[in-house]
C-alpha cells in the first residue's frame, strides 16, 4: 500500500525532530560526561551553559536554510495521497525552532555570566574560523584536522551532546571550507533520520518499555534464576542469560541491564557477591551482548552500510555466546575466590512451574530473531508483531497492564529514539562531507598499507572502534565510520557481516570500559554502586572480552556459519 508508506515517511520524520526536542529538554541527548565530571562546580556550570548555547545556536544557524529547504519541497507531490513535500519536511525547520525555544526555557537554570562567556566564545569561534577560510582553502584536506578533530573533539570532551557536535563540527566545515551550499546539509540531515528502516528504531525501544511494564522480563529472570541458581557463581550465570535473552529489543543497554539488575542484584548481594564484581559482570554483559538481535546498533548500521539486517541478526548470535562463555569462566573463577554463598537447588516443581510462567515471554525474543534471519518478516513489521503479541500477554496472560504508563512510555520511546535519530542525521551529513572531501579515499589507501593485510586491517580495525566506542558510543561512531570503513573491508575480503559484528564488538568493550566509557557508569547509576567499587574487577571481564572479541575476529566461521547461503 503506496499510501501507507508515504504517510509513515512523514509522520517518521515529525516523530524524530519532536524526540529530539523532548530528549533536549530532559537532557536525554548523548554526551561524553568523564571530563566535565571531574570539573569544579563553578566551570562545570559554565560547561552545561556552553553545552546548552551550542545546541541553540546549531540549530539557529540551519534554520533559515530548514525553512527554505522545505519551501522548495512543496512542488514536489506524492503520488498516492497526492500531498506537498514541504508537509512532511516542514518537521525539520519546526523541529530547530522547538529547539530554541526549549533552550530558551532552559536559560533561567544558568548564570547570567556563564551564558554570556558561553556565547562571546561560540561567536569568537565562528569569527576566527571565517577570517581562517582562505587559509582553509589553501591546505586542503589538512583542514579536515581542524574541524573534525579539534574543533569536534573540543566539542565533544566539554559535555555538547554528540549529535549537536557533529552538526556543528559539519556547518562549519562547510561554510568555511567546503564550498558547499549549506541546504545539502538540510537535505542529507533529512535523508539520514528519515530511512524507513530506521522506523523500527522507536517500535523496538517501545518494545522494550512494554515488556518490561507487562513482567514478561521479569518472568524470563525468574526461570532462569529457578535453573541455574544453585550452581557456583550460579546467579551470574543467570545473569548473562538474562542479558542474552532481552538484550536489544529495549533499543537501549541501560534499559536492559534496569530489567535484569533489580531482579537479581539484592539476591546476588545476600549470597555474598561484591559489589564491584556485581557492576562488573552486569557491564561486561552489556558489552557482550551488543550483537545480539535485534540491536539497534545492528538496525543502524544495516541502514548506512546496506548490509543485509537479516543477516546481521543470524551473524549476531554465536559471537555474543562466544563471549558470554568466556565471562562465564571468569564469574566461575571470581566465585570460587570470593565465596560466594551456594543456594539449595529449586525443587523441579518450583522450576517447571517458572519455565510454564516464563515460556509466553521468552517466545518473544526467538520471534523477533528467527522471523527476521529466516526472512519471514523485515525488523520493522516484526517489531510491530512482537508489541501486540506482548500487549495480549500482559492484559491476558499476566494480568499485568498498567494504561497510566502508557503515555509515559510512548514519550519516553519518542525521547530515546529522537536522541538516536538526530545523532544518525548529523553523523551522515558529517559522514557524506568526509566522503566529499575527498577523506574516504585517503582513508581507504591508509587502511589498506596497514602491515599484515587482511588481519592487520582487523587488528586496526578493533583498536579504532573501541577507542571510538567509550568516546563517542556507538550509534555515532558506526554511522559515521561505517560507510566509510566497510568498502575497506570489502576490497581486503573480509565478510561485510562478520567485519560488522567484530567493529560492534569491538566498540561495545569501548563503550562500557572505564574510565571513559559511558556504559560503565550507567551500570553503576541502575546498580547504585559507586564506579571506584568496580575500576579494578572490571578488568578480567574486559580482558576476557577482547579475548573473545579476537577469536571471533579470526574465526570468520563463528560469524558466517549461521548466514544464508
Amino acid at each position: 500500500m503506496v499510501w501507507s508508506e508515504e504517510l509513515e515517511e512523514l509522520l517518521f520524520l515529525w516523530l524524530a525532530m519532536f524526540g529530539t526536542v523532548i530528549a533536549l529538554r530532559r537532557g536525554g541527548h548523548m554526551r561524553m560526561t568523564a571530563l566535565v565530571a571531574r570539573l569544579g562546580p563553578s566551570t562545570r556550570a559554565f560547561a552545561e551553559a556552553f553545552a546548552l548555547a551550542a545546541m541553540a545556536g546549531f540549530a539557529l544557524l540551519l534554520l533559515p536554510d530548514a525553512i527554505g529547504f522545505a519551501a522548495q519541497q512543496g512542488a514536489i507531490h506524492t503520488p498516492a495521497l497526492g500531498l506537498p513535500g514541504s508537509l512532511r519536511t516542514a518537521a525539520l525547520p519546526a523541529g530547530f525552532g522547538l529547539i530554541v525555544l526549549t533552550a530558551l526555557v532552559q536559560l533561567p537554570a544558568h548564570r547570567l555570566r556563564d551564558l554570556l562567556l558561553a556565547a562571546i566564545g561560540l561567536a569568537a569561534a565562528g569569527l576566527a574560523l571565517s577570517v581562517l577560510a582562505p587559509w582553509f582553502d589553501d591546505i586542503g584536506n589538512w583542514s579536515l584536522v581542524v574541524f573534525f578533530v579539534l574543533l569536534l573533539g573540543a566539542g565533544v570532551a566539554a559535555g555538547v551532546p554528540i549529535g549537536f557536535a557533529f552538526g556543528l563540527a559539519t556547518f562549519a566545515y562547510l561554510a568555511d571550507a567546503g564550498g558547499i551550499p549549506l541546504s545539502i546539509m538540510v537535505g542529507k540531515m533529512q535523508e539520514g533520520m528519515s530511512s524507513l528502516i530506521l522506523l523500527a528504531v522507536p517500535l523496538f525501544v517501545f518494545l522494550g518499555t512494554l515488556i518490561e511494564m507487562t513482567g514478561m522480563a521479569r518472568a524470563m529472570v525468574d526461570s532462569l534464576a529457578a535453573l541455574f541458581g544453585h550452581f557456583r557463581g550460579g546467579l551470574s550465570y543467570v545473569l548473562l542469560g538474562a542479558m542474552y535473552i532481552v538484550s536489544g529489543i529495549s533499543g537501549a543497554k541501560a534499559a536492559d541491564m534496569a530489567a535484569v539488575a533489580p531482579v537479581l542484584f539484592p539476591e546476588m548481594k545476600r549470597r555474598g557477591v561484591p559489589e564491584g564484581e556485581l557492576v562488573s559482570l552486569l557491564a561486561a554483559s552489556g558489552a557482550m551482548s551488543e550483537t545480539i538481535p535485534p540491536s539497534l546498533v545492528l538496525i543502524i548500521i544495516g541502514s548506512v552500510t546496506s548490509v543485509s539486517i537479516a543477516a546481521l541478526f543470524a551473524g549476531g548470535m554465536l559471537p555474543a555466546l562466544v563471549l558470554a562463555i568466556v565471562l562465564g569462566i571468569i564469574a566461575r573463577r571470581n566465585a570460587g575466590r570470593d565465596g560466594h554463598g551456594a543456594a539449595p537447588r529449586a525443587p523441579v516443581r518450583i522450576m517447571a512451574r517458572n519455565f510454564v510462567i516464563a515460556l509466553p515471554a521468552l517466545v518473544v525474543p526467538f520471534l523477533i530473531r528467527f522471523a527476521v534471519a529466516d526472512g519471514i518478516a523485515t525488523a520493522t513489521e516484526v517489531s510491530t508483531i512482537g508489541i501486540f503479541y506482548s500487549a495480549l500477554v500482559g492484559l491476558l496472560v499476566y494480568r499485568q497492564f498498567d494504561w497510566r504508563r502508557l503515555w509515559p512510555m510512548l514519550v519516553d520511546s519518542a525521547s530515546l529514539s529522537g536522541a538516536i535519530l538526530f545523532i544518525i542525521g548529523t553523523a551522515s551529513c558529517m559522514s557524506w562531507a568526509l566522503t566529499q572531501s575527498g577523506f574516504a579515499m585517503s582513508l581507504g589507501a591508509a587502511m589498506q598499507a596497514v602491515p599484515g593485510g587482511r588481519d592487520g586491517f582487523l587488528l586496526a580495525s578493533i583498536v579504532v572502534f573501541i577507542v571510538l566506542g567509550s568516546v563517542l558510543e556507538g550509534i555515532p561512531a558506526m554511522v559515521l565510520f561505517g560507510p566509510l570503513l566497510f568498502p575497506v573491508a570489502s576490497q581486503a575480503g573480509i565478510n561485510e557481516v562478520h567485519y560488522a559484528i567484530v567493529v560492534i564488538l569491538a566498540m561495545g568493550i569501548g563503550l562500557f570500559a572505564p574510565p571513559f566509557g559511558v556504559g560503565y557508569y550507567a551500570a553503576c547509576a541502575i546498580g547504585r554502586i559507586d564506579p571506584a567499587a568496580g575500576m579494578r574487577r572490571i578488568v578480567p571481564y574486559l580482558a576476557a572480552l577482547l579475548i573473545g572479541l579476537l577469536i571471533v575476529a579470526f574465526v570468520p566461521a563463528i560469524t558466517t556459519v549461521l548466514l544464508p547461503h
